[in-house]
């Protein structure tokens, strides 16, 4: 278990707190990989973005959409990931508002995943048709 975290305005801005910070959030997303199937087909969606957009060469003022879609859904998924782990203790046994809201929740997921396949389909169509173009004869 992590030490206590001390509630906010207690201590002085310290350097130190800020790179615990940062272990902790690097130890959320670790968590989220490490339970998560989602996350990990989140992961393969991501690299096959980021791979793609690569070998298709598209241009830089492209890939803040597909960055900006990619972070929608990790952060959709890292919500859903927190709220699903709250909603588990906070309520054990089966409770039908607890799955209705764990449904709402994977469902904001789904949002963002149906968002960023519509944000590459607009980003990649483009350099797609380009490179269909020039291979016919």
């Amino acid at each position: 278990m992590s030490e206590p975290r001390p509630a906010p305005g207690e201590r002085p801005f310290a350097v130190a707190d800020r790179l615990r910070s940062f272990r902790y959030a690097l130890r959320g997303i670790a968590t989220m990989l490490r339970t998560q199937h989602n996350a990990w087909l989140h992961a393969v969606a991501t690299l096959a973005v980021a791979g793609a957009a690569l070998l298709l060469g598209v241009r830089r003022e492209d890939w803040p959409w597909l960055i900006l879609a990619m972070l929608a859904v990790w952060t959709a998924e890292a919500l859903n990931t927190a709220f699903e782990f709250l909603c588990d203790v906070a309520s054990p046994a089966f409770h039908p508002r607890v799955e209705q809201a764990k449904d709402v929740a994977a469902g904001a997921v789904l949002i963002a995943a149906l968002g960023a396949a519509l944000v590459g389909a607009l980003v990649f169509l483009p350099y797609l048709q380009r490179l269909l173009g020039a291979a016919r004869p």
